[in-house]
């Protein structure tokens, strides 16, 4: 697409993803608008992050100067701690796992991000994802991007059609090291950027430590499949299905984390071997092709680097389906995103359950 003089905003984070991004709009001719969220961690100028820091809004702003484009920090801190942060804390605290980048694209990014570049007058918002959008039978469909090792279409499940259709992903159809070398042929500062691996709330230590400043954690028993205590936890903030270190029990043989009993404070733990399951439930599903009448074969993803298991999806009555793997799959982990795919297209994604 190209209209000379429509109005996009990029969601600009100050890394060369974005960057770039909004370099190849500017260059379709669009009118571009640079919009970087200010978001819960930036009080504290952490310098050593690669996004959410002092430094990545004035990398993004120094990004927009050299494209030429306006450029406008806007405040989501309020929004993106109650509907992010607080959000992962509770989870946790509930004996779920819960991926933050997915609430925070539904939530902020495509939420109130999109909301405030419509105010401007914006027709699209557009980010850095590698992600693309086709339309089948008129309708705009979210897809996995070209690049099969930076794909995150994983993370944008619970985008309607109708936000899709107001959202470009200009990256979609090009590698990290074709993006690496527009950045370095347009003189950006951002192409040799580091990549952002971590949460980005979680500043200093690990996400228990973070956990811990705002649950205080409760000691409880670890548990066999049959209730036998076999040691002491030192809250279930700290643990995750399929965890095997840190545990602090001896039988002389691996035990892994089957599960977590938040209401009994307690981790049940086992052999490897039954960590697999068969099937497992989600919920909150949102349908981006149109929703199957009746079980429909597709690649299940339940974790982002998940390469993906054939497995049945059956809906059931609300927004909740069951999923049926064609062989057992390990750690299905309760919090986490199940995303359906058939071939390249995403049919839709839910939260898996606690069975």
């Amino acid at each position: 697409m190209t209209i000379s003089g429509m109005t996009v905003a990029v969601a600009m984070s100050g890394g060369v993803d974005s960057s770039v991004a909004a370099a190849l709009l500017v260059q379709r001719g669009f009118r571009v608008i640079g919009l970087t969220m200010k978001l819960f961690c930036y009080g504290d100028g952490d310098h050593a992050r690669s996004c959410c820091s002092l430094d990545s809004v004035a990398a993004a702003r120094q990004a927009a100067q050299a494209l030429g484009i306006p450029h406008y920090v806007v405040d989501c801190q309020r929004e993106f701690s109650r509907q992010v942060v607080d959000r992962f804390v509770s989870e946790y605290a509930a004996g779920r796992t819960p991926n933050p980048c997915v609430a925070c694209n539904r939530m902020i990014k495509f939420g109130l991000l999109l909301d405030k570049a419509r105010g401007l007058g914006c027709r699209y918002l557009a980010t850095g994802h590698y992600a693309r959008i086709v339309k089948r039978r008129g309708m705009p469909v979210l897809a996995r991007g070209i690049d099969a090792r930076k794909d995150q279409s994983y993370f944008l499940w619970p985008l309607s059609r109708g936000t899709l259709a107001q959202v470009l992903f200009p990256l979609g159809g090009l590698s990290k090291q074709e993006v690496r070398a527009q950045a370095r042929s347009l003189g950006l500062i951002s192409a040799e950027r580091p990549e952002s691996q971590e949460i980005c709330f979680v500043q200093h230590g690990s996400y228990a430590d973070f956990l811990e400043q705002r649950v205080t954690p409760a000691p409880g028993d670890i548990v066999d499949r049959d209730g036998n205590a076999l040691g002491k936890h030192k809250g279930i903030i700290r643990y995750t299905v399929g965890q095997r270190e840190g545990l602090g029990i001896a039988l002389g043989r691996p035990q892994y984390v089957l599960r977590i009993d938040a209401q009994r404070n307690r981790i049940v733990v086992g052999d490897d071997h039954l960590l697999r399951s068969s099937d497992c439930a989600v919920s909150g599903v949102n349908w981006i092709l149109p929703r199957p009448q009746r079980a429909v074969g597709a690649l299940v993803k339940i974790r982002h680097q998940h390469k993906g298991a054939a497995a049945m999806v059956k809906p059931l009555p609300g927004d909740r389906a069951v999923i049926a793997f064609a062989e057992p799959q390990r750690a299905v982990t309760p919090g986490q995103s199940a995303v359906f795919y058939q071939g390249d297209l995403v049919l839709g994604g839910g939260n898996i359950g606690s069975g």
